[in-house]
Formats: C-alpha cells, sequence, structure tokens
C-alpha cells in the first residue's frame, strides 16, 4: 500500500486543489446527555437535555493532510457538557446553547463557527389529590411528552449575537368537530367529498427564530407558542373554533404568535394530515339497525398516506415589546 506522504504527492501531481474543495465541513459530538439535579432542601429540581454540538475550524488539514493538532476532540466536546452545566447550571436550552457557543469561541481562536442543537426531556414534578390543588412530590418526577422541545444555536466568529431557533415537534391533537373541507378543486382526479364536519387531527412541527437574544425569557416564549397553537386548534372549551381547512388553522397560529412575541422575527409549521375515516356500517344490516347508523361513533384510524400542509410567515417590520 502507498504511504500517506505518497498519496498525498500523488494527489498534488493530479492537482486535487485545483478541481475540487471542500464546500461544507464539520464534527462534533451527538447525544451527549446530562441531567442536572438542583437540592434545595427537601426540595429538589431536575432539567434534562440531549446536546449535539458542532465545529468548523479555520483550516481544513485534517481533512487534506490527515494533521489533527487544531482538532478539538469530540470526547473534549462532551467533556465541555458536563463542565459548563456543572458550573453554570441547566436553565433554558437556548441560554446552554449560546453559553456553549461563546465558550468555544472564546476558548478556541482557530475555531470559525460553532452549533449547538439541544433536545430538552419534558419531566414534569408528580402531582397527588384531585383538581387543582394538587400537592406537588419534592422529589419525584413524570414524563409528560406532550411536546419536545428543542433549539439550534449557531455562532460564527465575529457575529455579535447568536442565531437562536427554537421549536417543538410531536405536538398531536385532536377534535372531534368544528372542522370542514369543501369546495376545492373538482376535476376529473378528485374522490373525496365535501366534508363539513370531520374530525381534524395532526402532529404539529414548528420552529422560530428570535430576532434578539438580549433578556428573552425562553421558557414563557416556547410555552406561549405552544399555547397559542393550541388555542388557535381548539378555541374555547364549550363552542371551540371552527377551521375551515388545515391551512387557515396553521396561519391563524402562526399569526397568533408574531402578534403575542414581538422578539419572534420568523415561524414556521408543519401540519400533516392524521385521518380517521368513517367506517361503513351499512355493509352490516343484521347488527346494526338503522337508529344506531345515525350515530357515526366508531372511525379508522389511518395514518399513511396523509396530507402535508405547511408555510412560513415572517414579521416585515419589527415590533416593540410587550414583554
Amino acid at each position: 500500500m502507498m504511504s500517506r506522504k505518497l498519496l498525498n504527492e500523488a494527489s498534488e501531481e493530479r492537482g486535487t486543489s485545483e478541481h475540487f474543495q471542500i464546500s461544507n465541513y464539520g464534527y462534533g459530538k451527538d447525544s451527549v446527555k446530562v441531567l442536572h439535579v438542583v437540592r434545595n432542601g427537601l426540595v429538589h429540581s431536575i432539567k434534562e437535555f440531549e446536546v449535539g454540538t458542532k465545529l468548523k475550524l479555520a483550516s481544513q488539514k485534517d481533512y487534506l493532510q490527515g494533521d489533527n493538532s487544531d482538532i478539538v476532540a469530540t470526547d473534549s466536546q462532551k467533556n465541555t457538557v458536563y463542565l459548563l452545566a456543572r458550573k453554570h447550571g441547566l436553565k433554558s436550552p437556548e441560554e446552554f446553547g449560546i453559553l456553549l457557543c461563546n465558550h468555544f469561541l472564546t476558548k478556541y481562536s482557530h475555531v470559525n463557527e460553532v452549533s449547538i442543537h439541544i433536545d430538552e426531556y419534558p419531566w414534569s414534578r408528580m402531582g397527588f389529590g384531585k383538581g387543582p390543588y394538587q400537592d406537588l412530590h419534592n422529589h419525584a418526577f413524570v414524563f409528560t411528552p406532550t411536546a419536545i422541545r428543542y433549539c439550534d444555536v449557531t455562532q460564527k466568529r465575529g457575529d455579535s449575537n447568536p442565531t437562536v431557533i427554537s421549536g417543538l415537534t410531536d405536538l398531536r391533537v385532536l377534535k372531534t368537530t368544528q372542522s370542514a373541507f369543501v369546495n376545492f378543486v373538482n376535476d376529473e382526479y378528485r374522490s373525496l367529498p365535501d366534508q363539513h364536519d370531520r374530525i381534524f387531527s395532526t402532529i404539529v412541527r414548528s420552529s422560530w427564530q428570535y430576532s434578539t437574544v438580549q433578556n428573552v425569557d425562553f421558557d414563557f416564549c416556547w410555552n406561549k407558542v405552544k399555547q397559542s397553537i393550541l388555542n388557535t386548534f381548539a378555541g374555547d372549551a364549550e363552542k371551540g373554533i371552527f377551521s375551515p381547512s388545515v391551512q387557515n388553522t396553521l396561519y391563524l397560529a402562526e399569526k397568533l404568535v408574531l402578534e403575542s412575541i414581538p422578539e419572534i422575527s420568523s415561524i414556521d409549521m408543519t401540519m400533516p394530515n392524521k385521518h380517521y375515516f368513517n367506517f361503513d356500517f351499512s355493509k352490516f344490516p343484521k347488527l346494526i339497525n338503522s337508529d344506531e347508523l345515525k350515530e357515526e361513533t366508531v372511525f379508522l384510524p389511518v395514518d399513511k398516506p396523509a396530507g402535508i400542509i405547511y408555510a412560513q410567515l415572517d414579521r416585515k417590520s419589527p415590533m416593540k415589546s410587550k414583554l
């Protein structure tokens, strides 16, 4: 086999540097799980994150020449997560992502760009009793994945502030009425009839970008976005809110977020259809009488194939903060 030196010389003779270039590169550590526990007397609090770090170095010599002298090992990046968590604690994913970006850019002058991805594990304190006056347990928690919270924080050397994008996934919702889909294109390819009253179910994925990271309460903003989506989907508790289409509900949710949180400059959202079709009981006249057929209470869940609806809503001009 050819030695590395001979391979490099052969590569140079073929004009590799003249004909090819690395257009994107970087490396890091994925799935670094960290649990932070605060013991305040008998009352304990926890935060659990799963962190991914990515560094882009000023040099490409690790790729081109096999020179590792600039590489901050992925194991060192993993250790940094634990050491900073121990020193500063875990508050919001966004704040910890900003802290990691600042650390790597400050510590290593040859790092040109840092990208941090963080998922937060949804732990809630256990409650006992009935109604709103539950006694919360001092040190026991339950996993409550109504939605998964995440953020992506990126900062390049020379940037005054990082770019912070927060998001949520796996927010599955369903309502049994107050949803329709009618008057759509009627041509030779159509088989779906007008649906004047249907089950509306979806799994929401959304992400949003902040125009500033100064004095932002990221926990408040994330919960406000989630609640805005739920309010737009469901409406008030008694009558609900009518949805003429997934598209309209999605837009109204994004609009409410931008109206409510001036620090958010842009939001995108995806709502795939999760269908629940009427089961055809007419094929069983001896088992189901006509009166029972009037009440369509049994549906067939069908996940695939599914429609997919998405949109991004941007702010045209900055809003003054209301927070």
